[in-house]
Protein backbone atom coordinates (compact mmCIF):
# COMPACT_ATOMS: atom_id res chain seq x y z
CA UNK A 1 0.00 0.00 0.00
CA UNK A 2 1.78 3.37 -1.36
CA UNK A 3 1.29 6.56 1.30
CA UNK A 4 -0.08 8.17 -1.95
CA UNK A 5 -2.68 6.41 -2.91
CA UNK A 6 -6.25 5.96 -2.36
CA UNK A 7 -5.76 2.79 -0.28
CA UNK A 8 -3.95 4.77 1.82
CA UNK A 9 -6.63 7.43 2.07
CA UNK A 10 -9.17 5.18 3.32
CA UNK A 11 -6.87 2.86 5.64
CA UNK A 12 -5.49 5.53 7.70
CA UNK A 13 -8.85 6.47 8.58
CA UNK A 14 -10.39 3.64 9.76
CA UNK A 15 -6.75 2.66 11.86
CA UNK A 16 -6.89 6.37 13.79
CA UNK A 17 -10.54 5.76 14.02
CA UNK A 18 -10.34 2.24 15.84
CA UNK A 19 -6.64 3.22 17.45
CA UNK A 20 -8.06 5.96 19.61
CA UNK A 21 -12.14 5.22 19.77
CA UNK A 22 -11.93 1.36 20.05
CA UNK A 23 -9.07 0.33 21.86
CA UNK A 24 -7.63 3.41 23.73
CA UNK A 25 -8.62 1.88 27.30
CA UNK A 26 -6.53 -1.38 26.38
CA UNK A 27 -3.05 -0.97 25.87
CA UNK A 28 -2.03 -4.26 24.96
CA UNK A 29 -5.32 -4.65 22.10
CA UNK A 30 -4.18 -1.34 21.03
CA UNK A 31 -1.02 -2.87 20.01
CA UNK A 32 -2.40 -5.98 19.03
CA UNK A 33 -4.31 -4.16 16.41
CA UNK A 34 -1.27 -2.04 15.38
CA UNK A 35 0.02 -5.14 14.60
CA UNK A 36 -3.16 -6.28 12.84
CA UNK A 37 -3.43 -3.18 10.46
CA UNK A 38 0.33 -3.01 10.05
CA UNK A 39 0.19 -6.57 8.55
CA UNK A 40 -2.15 -5.71 5.95
CA UNK A 41 -0.50 -2.28 5.15
CA UNK A 42 2.54 -4.75 4.32
CA UNK A 43 0.42 -8.00 3.03
CA UNK A 44 -1.22 -5.19 0.57
CA UNK A 45 2.14 -6.13 -2.04
CA UNK A 46 2.05 -9.86 -1.72
CA UNK A 47 0.50 -11.76 1.59
CA UNK A 48 3.40 -14.15 1.17
CA UNK A 49 5.89 -12.26 2.48
CA UNK A 50 3.76 -11.52 6.01
CA UNK A 51 5.02 -15.30 7.16
CA UNK A 52 8.54 -14.07 5.94
CA UNK A 53 8.03 -10.57 8.46
CA UNK A 54 6.51 -13.22 10.95
CA UNK A 55 9.21 -15.22 11.38
CA UNK A 56 12.14 -13.21 11.77
CA UNK A 57 10.30 -11.29 14.55
CA UNK A 58 9.57 -14.93 16.40
CA UNK A 59 13.77 -15.35 15.94
CA UNK A 60 14.76 -12.39 17.17
CA UNK A 61 12.06 -12.43 20.21
CA UNK A 62 13.09 -15.90 20.75
CA UNK A 63 16.98 -14.84 20.42
CA UNK A 64 16.75 -12.14 22.89
CA UNK A 65 14.91 -14.13 25.70
CA UNK A 66 17.44 -17.12 25.66
CA UNK A 67 20.35 -14.03 25.63
CA UNK A 68 19.06 -13.28 29.12
CA UNK A 69 19.34 -16.26 29.98
CA UNK A 70 22.43 -17.40 28.88
CA UNK A 71 25.50 -16.24 30.98
CA UNK A 72 28.31 -18.30 29.03
CA UNK A 73 30.04 -15.66 26.28
CA UNK A 74 30.06 -18.77 24.20
CA UNK A 75 26.24 -19.31 23.72
CA UNK A 76 25.62 -15.73 23.71
CA UNK A 77 28.25 -15.27 20.78
CA UNK A 78 26.59 -18.57 19.35
CA UNK A 79 22.78 -16.66 19.87
CA UNK A 80 23.85 -13.27 18.32
CA UNK A 81 25.26 -15.56 15.32
CA UNK A 82 21.96 -17.00 14.65
CA UNK A 83 19.94 -13.83 15.07
CA UNK A 84 22.60 -12.34 12.36
CA UNK A 85 23.13 -15.72 9.99
CA UNK A 86 19.04 -15.72 9.78
CA UNK A 87 18.34 -11.93 9.23
CA UNK A 88 21.49 -11.63 6.97
CA UNK A 89 20.95 -14.63 5.37
CA UNK A 90 17.05 -13.88 4.28
CA UNK A 91 18.21 -11.06 2.90
CA UNK A 92 21.55 -12.03 1.03
CA UNK A 93 19.19 -14.44 -0.50
CA UNK A 94 16.25 -12.03 -1.42
CA UNK A 95 18.66 -9.63 -2.46
CA UNK A 96 21.73 -10.81 -3.74
CA UNK A 97 21.66 -14.46 -4.86
CA UNK A 98 21.47 -14.03 -8.87
CA UNK A 99 23.75 -11.08 -8.11
CA UNK A 100 26.52 -13.09 -6.58
CA UNK A 101 25.64 -15.90 -9.15
CA UNK A 102 26.59 -13.39 -11.87
CA UNK A 103 29.93 -12.29 -10.37
CA UNK A 104 30.86 -15.95 -9.51
CA UNK A 105 29.87 -17.32 -13.32
CA UNK A 106 31.89 -13.84 -14.84
CA UNK A 107 35.15 -14.64 -12.75
CA UNK A 108 34.95 -18.67 -13.98
CA UNK A 109 34.36 -17.45 -17.61
CA UNK A 110 37.15 -14.50 -17.14
CA UNK A 111 39.67 -17.50 -16.01
CA UNK A 112 38.69 -19.80 -18.67
CA UNK A 113 36.70 -22.26 -17.25
CA UNK A 114 32.80 -21.57 -18.42
CA UNK A 115 30.50 -22.40 -15.66
CA UNK A 116 26.07 -22.71 -16.26
CA UNK A 117 23.74 -21.95 -13.06
CA UNK A 118 20.38 -21.23 -13.25
CA UNK A 119 18.82 -18.02 -11.78
CA UNK A 120 16.30 -17.92 -9.69
CA UNK A 121 13.20 -15.86 -10.40
CA UNK A 122 13.33 -14.16 -6.52
CA UNK A 123 10.96 -11.38 -5.61
CA UNK A 124 12.48 -9.01 -3.39
CA UNK A 125 9.93 -8.54 -0.15
CA UNK A 126 9.30 -4.88 0.16
CA UNK A 127 11.12 -3.37 3.18
CA UNK A 128 13.71 -6.09 3.90
CA UNK A 129 16.36 -4.23 4.38
CA UNK A 130 14.81 -2.13 7.11
CA UNK A 131 13.19 -4.11 9.25
CA UNK A 132 16.10 -7.10 9.11
CA UNK A 133 18.50 -3.99 10.48
CA UNK A 134 15.70 -3.43 12.95
CA UNK A 135 15.53 -6.35 14.30
CA UNK A 136 19.42 -7.24 14.17
CA UNK A 137 20.10 -3.95 16.33
CA UNK A 138 17.65 -5.63 19.15
CA UNK A 139 19.86 -8.82 19.54
CA UNK A 140 23.05 -6.91 19.31
CA UNK A 141 22.18 -4.43 22.05
CA UNK A 142 20.89 -7.20 24.22
CA UNK A 143 23.96 -8.92 23.52
CA UNK A 144 25.81 -6.08 24.47
CA UNK A 145 23.91 -5.80 27.49
CA UNK A 146 22.42 -2.08 26.45
CA UNK A 147 19.19 -3.36 26.29
CA UNK A 148 16.67 -5.86 28.30
CA UNK A 149 14.81 -8.01 26.38
CA UNK A 150 11.02 -7.61 26.25
CA UNK A 151 8.65 -10.47 27.21
CA UNK A 152 5.79 -8.76 25.97
CA UNK A 153 5.58 -10.49 21.53
CA UNK A 154 2.73 -8.44 21.00
CA UNK A 155 4.93 -4.97 21.69
CA UNK A 156 7.71 -6.89 19.36
CA UNK A 157 5.65 -7.32 16.74
CA UNK A 158 4.56 -3.94 16.64
CA UNK A 159 7.74 -2.84 16.82
CA UNK A 160 8.87 -4.59 13.91
CA UNK A 161 6.47 -4.04 11.67
CA UNK A 162 4.97 -0.50 12.48
CA UNK A 163 3.45 0.38 9.41
CA UNK A 164 4.47 4.22 8.78
CA UNK A 165 7.81 3.09 8.31
CA UNK A 166 8.27 -0.85 8.08
CA UNK A 167 8.82 -0.44 4.27
CA UNK A 168 11.65 2.36 3.89
CA UNK A 169 12.15 3.58 7.76
CA UNK A 170 14.02 5.64 9.36
CA UNK A 171 15.23 2.33 10.84
CA UNK A 172 14.17 2.62 14.39
CA UNK A 173 16.53 1.32 17.54
CA UNK A 174 14.75 -0.51 20.19
CA UNK A 175 15.91 1.63 22.62
CA UNK A 176 13.71 4.41 21.09
CA UNK A 177 10.81 2.78 19.86
CA UNK A 178 10.15 -0.49 21.76
CA UNK A 179 9.21 1.24 25.35
CA UNK A 180 7.16 3.34 23.26
CA UNK A 181 4.86 0.32 22.80
CA UNK A 182 4.94 -0.34 27.04
CA UNK A 183 3.69 3.37 27.42
CA UNK A 184 -0.38 3.90 27.49
CA UNK A 185 -1.07 6.73 25.06
CA UNK A 186 -3.40 9.68 24.66
CA UNK A 187 -4.68 11.12 22.27
CA UNK A 188 -2.27 14.79 21.78
CA UNK A 189 -3.97 17.38 19.50
CA UNK A 190 -1.44 19.55 19.09
CA UNK A 191 0.90 16.40 18.37
CA UNK A 192 -1.03 15.62 15.76
CA UNK A 193 -1.63 18.78 13.82
CA UNK A 194 2.34 18.72 13.62
CA UNK A 195 1.87 15.58 12.13
CA UNK A 196 -0.29 16.31 9.46
CA UNK A 197 2.04 19.39 8.87
CA UNK A 198 4.81 17.04 8.44
CA UNK A 199 2.79 14.16 5.71
CA UNK A 200 1.90 17.84 4.19
CA UNK A 201 4.99 18.79 3.54
CA UNK A 202 6.32 14.68 2.65
CA UNK A 203 3.20 14.32 0.34
CA UNK A 204 4.44 17.63 -1.56
CA UNK A 205 8.04 16.70 -2.24
CA UNK A 206 6.89 13.27 -3.21
CA UNK A 207 4.07 14.20 -5.90
CA UNK A 208 5.09 17.61 -6.80
CA UNK A 209 8.83 18.02 -6.59
CA UNK A 210 9.62 13.43 -6.96
CA UNK A 211 7.55 12.56 -9.41
CA UNK A 212 7.96 15.61 -11.59
CA UNK A 213 11.52 15.05 -11.73
CA UNK A 214 11.11 11.53 -12.22
CA UNK A 215 9.96 12.49 -15.65
CA UNK A 216 12.93 14.41 -17.13
CA UNK A 217 15.79 12.00 -15.08
CA UNK A 218 14.14 8.93 -16.87
CA UNK A 219 14.66 11.00 -20.15
CA UNK A 220 18.09 12.20 -19.63
CA UNK A 221 19.52 8.40 -18.76
CA UNK A 222 17.43 6.70 -21.39
CA UNK A 223 17.96 9.11 -24.22
CA UNK A 224 22.59 9.42 -22.75
CA UNK A 225 23.82 8.37 -26.19
CA UNK A 226 22.55 10.97 -28.46
CA UNK A 227 21.57 13.64 -26.43
CA UNK A 228 23.16 17.08 -25.22
CA UNK A 229 25.67 17.76 -22.29
CA UNK A 230 23.54 20.46 -21.20
CA UNK A 231 20.23 17.93 -21.01
CA UNK A 232 22.72 15.03 -19.38
CA UNK A 233 24.09 17.90 -16.48
CA UNK A 234 19.99 19.08 -15.88
CA UNK A 235 19.19 15.41 -15.80
CA UNK A 236 21.51 14.78 -13.29
CA UNK A 237 20.47 17.64 -10.82
CA UNK A 238 16.59 16.67 -12.19
CA UNK A 239 17.86 12.92 -10.30
CA UNK A 240 19.10 14.31 -7.42
CA UNK A 241 15.86 16.30 -6.49
CA UNK A 242 13.64 13.28 -7.48
CA UNK A 243 15.64 10.81 -4.61
CA UNK A 244 15.67 13.28 -2.37
CA UNK A 245 12.26 14.61 -2.75
CA UNK A 246 10.93 10.83 -2.45
CA UNK A 247 12.81 9.70 0.32
CA UNK A 248 12.83 12.23 2.92
CA UNK A 249 8.92 12.68 1.28
CA UNK A 250 8.51 8.74 2.56
CA UNK A 251 10.49 9.59 5.89
CA UNK A 252 7.87 12.95 6.03
CA UNK A 253 5.04 11.16 5.85
CA UNK A 254 5.96 8.29 8.42
CA UNK A 255 7.09 10.58 11.09
CA UNK A 256 4.17 12.83 10.56
CA UNK A 257 1.72 9.76 10.41
CA UNK A 258 3.53 8.09 13.45
CA UNK A 259 2.48 11.11 15.20
CA UNK A 260 -1.12 10.81 14.95
CA UNK A 261 -0.93 7.77 16.87
CA UNK A 262 1.41 9.06 19.74
CA UNK A 263 4.54 7.78 18.66
CA UNK A 264 8.38 9.51 18.07
CA UNK A 265 10.31 8.81 15.21
CA UNK A 266 13.69 9.73 14.60
CA UNK A 267 14.80 12.64 12.14
CA UNK A 268 15.83 10.80 8.92
CA UNK A 269 16.82 13.57 6.92
CA UNK A 270 18.03 16.74 7.80
CA UNK A 271 18.34 19.58 4.93
CA UNK A 272 21.19 17.82 3.16
CA UNK A 273 21.18 19.54 0.19
CA UNK A 274 22.45 22.78 2.25
CA UNK A 275 25.45 20.54 3.51
CA UNK A 276 28.66 22.89 3.11
CA UNK A 277 31.25 19.66 2.86
CA UNK A 278 30.73 15.50 2.66
CA UNK A 279 31.28 15.31 5.86
CA UNK A 280 28.05 16.86 6.98
CA UNK A 281 26.31 15.92 4.02
CA UNK A 282 26.30 12.27 5.21
CA UNK A 283 25.50 13.58 8.66
CA UNK A 284 21.92 14.80 7.17
CA UNK A 285 21.30 12.39 4.63
CA UNK A 286 19.37 9.03 6.15
CA UNK A 287 20.55 9.36 9.06
CA UNK A 288 18.81 6.51 10.56
CA UNK A 289 21.10 3.97 8.33
CA UNK A 290 24.06 6.04 8.86
CA UNK A 291 23.84 5.73 12.22
CA UNK A 292 23.12 2.15 12.01
CA UNK A 293 26.29 1.39 9.98
CA UNK A 294 28.23 3.96 12.24
CA UNK A 295 27.18 1.88 15.96
CA UNK A 296 26.91 -1.33 14.77
CA UNK A 297 29.78 -1.47 12.18
CA UNK A 298 32.11 1.15 11.99
CA UNK A 299 32.82 1.65 15.93
CA UNK A 300 33.49 -1.98 16.27
CA UNK A 301 35.76 -2.09 13.37
CA UNK A 302 37.84 0.55 15.12
CA UNK A 303 36.17 3.58 13.97
CA UNK A 304 38.77 6.65 13.10
CA UNK A 305 41.01 5.48 16.06
CA UNK A 306 44.43 3.86 15.18
CA UNK A 307 46.48 4.42 12.08
CA UNK A 308 45.85 6.07 9.55
CA UNK A 309 45.97 2.78 6.89
CA UNK A 310 43.03 1.52 9.43
CA UNK A 311 40.74 4.59 9.55
CA UNK A 312 40.91 4.54 5.65
CA UNK A 313 40.03 0.49 5.67
CA UNK A 314 37.27 1.07 7.61
CA UNK A 315 35.95 3.85 5.80
CA UNK A 316 36.10 2.00 2.83
CA UNK A 317 34.14 -0.80 4.49
CA UNK A 318 31.75 1.12 5.61
CA UNK A 319 30.88 3.04 2.25
CA UNK A 320 31.91 0.16 0.31
CA UNK A 321 28.89 -1.90 2.18
CA UNK A 322 26.14 1.00 2.15
CA UNK A 323 26.23 0.66 -1.42
CA UNK A 324 26.17 -3.01 -1.74
CA UNK A 325 22.85 -2.22 1.11
CA UNK A 326 21.11 -0.65 -1.37
CA UNK A 327 21.26 -2.53 -4.65
CA UNK A 328 22.66 -5.69 -5.94
CA UNK A 329 24.53 -3.58 -8.66
CA UNK A 330 28.51 -2.54 -8.94
CA UNK A 331 27.15 0.53 -9.09
CA UNK A 332 25.27 0.97 -5.74
CA UNK A 333 29.14 -0.08 -4.65
CA UNK A 334 31.11 2.21 -6.71
CA UNK A 335 28.39 5.17 -5.58
CA UNK A 336 29.69 3.89 -2.33
CA UNK A 337 33.73 3.97 -3.16
CA UNK A 338 33.20 7.45 -4.62
CA UNK A 339 31.45 8.97 -1.77
CA UNK A 340 34.55 7.58 0.09
CA UNK A 341 36.73 9.04 -1.44
CA UNK A 342 34.70 12.25 -0.93
CA UNK A 343 34.71 11.94 2.36
CA UNK A 344 38.06 10.40 3.30
CA UNK A 345 40.39 13.64 2.85
CA UNK A 346 37.96 15.41 5.48
CA UNK A 347 38.52 12.65 7.94
CA UNK A 348 42.13 12.03 7.84
CA UNK A 349 42.58 16.21 8.50
CA UNK A 350 40.11 15.94 10.74
CA UNK A 351 37.86 18.30 9.42
CA UNK A 352 34.80 16.40 8.81
CA UNK A 353 32.92 17.59 11.90
CA UNK A 354 33.66 21.68 10.71
CA UNK A 355 29.84 22.41 10.41
CA UNK A 356 28.15 21.31 12.98
CA UNK A 357 25.82 24.37 13.08
CA UNK A 358 22.70 25.89 10.65
CA UNK A 359 24.49 27.31 7.68
CA UNK A 360 23.86 30.69 7.88
CA UNK A 361 22.81 30.81 11.10
CA UNK A 362 20.56 33.76 12.18
CA UNK A 363 21.44 34.98 8.84
CA UNK A 364 18.76 35.72 5.98
CA UNK A 365 21.18 34.58 3.09
CA UNK A 366 24.42 32.47 2.78
CA UNK A 367 27.80 34.22 2.94
CA UNK A 368 29.55 33.31 -1.11
CA UNK A 369 32.19 31.51 0.93
CA UNK A 370 29.19 29.32 2.13
CA UNK A 371 27.01 29.26 -1.13
CA UNK A 372 30.19 28.48 -2.49
CA UNK A 373 31.16 25.59 -0.16
CA UNK A 374 26.80 23.95 -0.96
CA UNK A 375 27.03 24.47 -4.90
CA UNK A 376 30.08 22.29 -4.58
CA UNK A 377 29.34 20.01 -2.01
CA UNK A 378 25.79 19.38 -4.55
CA UNK A 379 27.94 19.08 -7.64
CA UNK A 380 30.12 16.17 -6.21
CA UNK A 381 26.77 14.50 -4.59
CA UNK A 382 24.90 15.15 -7.89
CA UNK A 383 28.26 13.05 -9.72
CA UNK A 384 28.09 10.03 -7.57
CA UNK A 385 24.08 9.78 -8.12
CA UNK A 386 24.47 9.26 -11.67
CA UNK A 387 25.88 5.76 -10.40
CA UNK A 388 23.64 5.20 -7.92
CA UNK A 389 20.39 5.93 -10.70
CA UNK A 390 22.85 4.18 -14.33
CA UNK A 391 21.56 0.68 -14.84
CA UNK A 392 25.43 -0.48 -15.52
CA UNK A 393 28.87 1.12 -14.61
CA UNK A 394 28.76 1.51 -19.07
CA UNK A 395 25.91 3.66 -19.06
CA UNK A 396 27.15 5.85 -16.00
CA UNK A 397 30.80 6.47 -17.26
CA UNK A 398 29.56 7.31 -21.10
CA UNK A 399 26.82 9.40 -19.59
CA UNK A 400 29.63 11.16 -16.97
CA UNK A 401 32.12 11.23 -20.37
CA UNK A 402 29.32 12.87 -22.31
CA UNK A 403 28.68 15.60 -19.53
CA UNK A 404 32.28 16.41 -20.74
CA UNK A 405 31.75 17.38 -23.60
CA UNK A 406 31.43 20.37 -26.64
CA UNK A 407 27.61 20.01 -26.45
CA UNK A 408 27.20 21.54 -23.26
CA UNK A 409 26.64 24.98 -24.64
CA UNK A 410 23.84 23.41 -26.51
CA UNK A 411 20.06 23.84 -26.31
CA UNK A 412 18.24 21.81 -23.51
CA UNK A 413 16.89 19.03 -25.09
CA UNK A 414 13.33 17.25 -23.20
CA UNK A 415 10.21 16.35 -24.37
CA UNK A 416 8.48 19.15 -23.02
CA UNK A 417 10.81 22.01 -22.29
CA UNK A 418 7.90 24.24 -20.52
CA UNK A 419 7.38 20.83 -18.12
CA UNK A 420 11.01 21.18 -17.70
CA UNK A 421 11.20 24.73 -16.78
CA UNK A 422 8.11 24.41 -14.51
CA UNK A 423 9.69 21.79 -12.51
CA UNK A 424 12.46 23.92 -11.97
CA UNK A 425 10.76 26.85 -10.33
CA UNK A 426 8.81 24.14 -8.25
CA UNK A 427 12.47 22.67 -7.39
CA UNK A 428 13.01 26.43 -6.12
CA UNK A 429 9.87 26.76 -4.01
CA UNK A 430 11.29 23.53 -2.58
CA UNK A 431 14.48 25.08 -1.72
CA UNK A 432 13.02 28.70 -0.50
CA UNK A 433 10.81 26.43 1.72
CA UNK A 434 13.30 24.59 3.14
CA UNK A 435 15.63 27.84 3.89
CA UNK A 436 13.46 29.39 5.92
CA UNK A 437 12.63 26.49 7.73
CA UNK A 438 16.17 25.20 8.33
CA UNK A 439 16.19 25.36 11.80
CA UNK A 440 13.23 22.87 12.23
CA UNK A 441 13.35 18.60 12.06
CA UNK A 442 11.06 19.46 8.71
CA UNK A 443 10.84 22.78 6.94
CA UNK A 444 7.02 22.95 8.11
CA UNK A 445 7.47 22.60 11.72
CA UNK A 446 8.02 26.07 12.73
CA UNK A 447 7.13 27.95 9.48
CA UNK A 448 4.04 30.17 10.05
CA UNK A 449 3.35 29.25 13.61
CA UNK A 450 3.02 33.31 14.61
CA UNK A 451 1.52 34.43 11.32
CA UNK A 452 -2.17 35.26 11.44
CA UNK A 453 -4.29 32.05 10.87
CA UNK A 454 -5.71 33.61 7.63
CA UNK A 455 -2.03 33.70 6.11
CA UNK A 456 -0.84 30.28 7.77
CA UNK A 457 -4.04 28.38 5.80
CA UNK A 458 -3.46 30.08 2.61
CA UNK A 459 0.10 28.83 2.79
CA UNK A 460 -1.25 25.38 3.68
CA UNK A 461 -4.09 25.96 0.70
CA UNK A 462 -1.14 27.09 -1.87
CA UNK A 463 0.56 23.82 -1.05
CA UNK A 464 -2.42 22.00 -1.41
CA UNK A 465 -3.07 23.55 -4.80
CA UNK A 466 0.62 22.99 -6.19
CA UNK A 467 -0.12 19.34 -5.53
CA UNK A 468 -3.29 19.29 -7.01
CA UNK A 469 -2.09 20.65 -10.22
CA UNK A 470 1.48 18.97 -10.87
CA UNK A 471 0.38 15.20 -9.25
CA UNK A 472 0.90 12.78 -11.50
CA UNK A 473 -2.11 10.98 -12.90
CA UNK A 474 -0.50 7.86 -11.89
CA UNK A 475 0.48 5.83 -8.44
CA UNK A 476 4.69 5.96 -8.33
CA UNK A 477 6.23 3.35 -6.35
CA UNK A 478 8.75 5.43 -3.59
CA UNK A 479 12.36 4.86 -5.02
CA UNK A 480 13.82 3.04 -1.78
CA UNK A 481 10.74 0.61 -1.80
CA UNK A 482 13.11 -1.35 -4.12
CA UNK A 483 16.03 -1.42 -1.50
Amino acid sequence: MLFNSLEFVVFLPLVFLGYWFVFKNNLKLQNAFVVCASYVFYGWWDWRFLGLILFSTLVDYSIGLSLDKTPEEKKRKLLLGISLGVNLGLLGFFKYYNFFLDSFISAFTFFGSPFKAEHLQVVLPVGISFYTFQTLSYSIDIYRKKLDPTKDFVAFAAFVSFFPQLVAGPIERASHLLPQFYQKRTFNYALAVDGMRQILWGLFKKVVIADNCAQFANEAFMSYQDTSASTLVLGGIFFAFQIYGDFSGYSDIAIGTSRLFGFDLMQNFNFPYFSRDMGEFWRRWHISLNTWFRDYLYIPLGGSRGSKATVVKNTFIIFIVSGFWHGANWTFIVWGLLNALYFLPLLLRKKNRNNLDVVAENKRFPSLKELAQMLGTFGLTVLAWIFFRAESLQQALIYIKRIFSKSIIEHIQFSSGSRATSTLMLIGVLLLIEWNGRYGKYALEKMGLHWKRSYRWSFYFFIIFLMGMFMATDETPFIYFQF
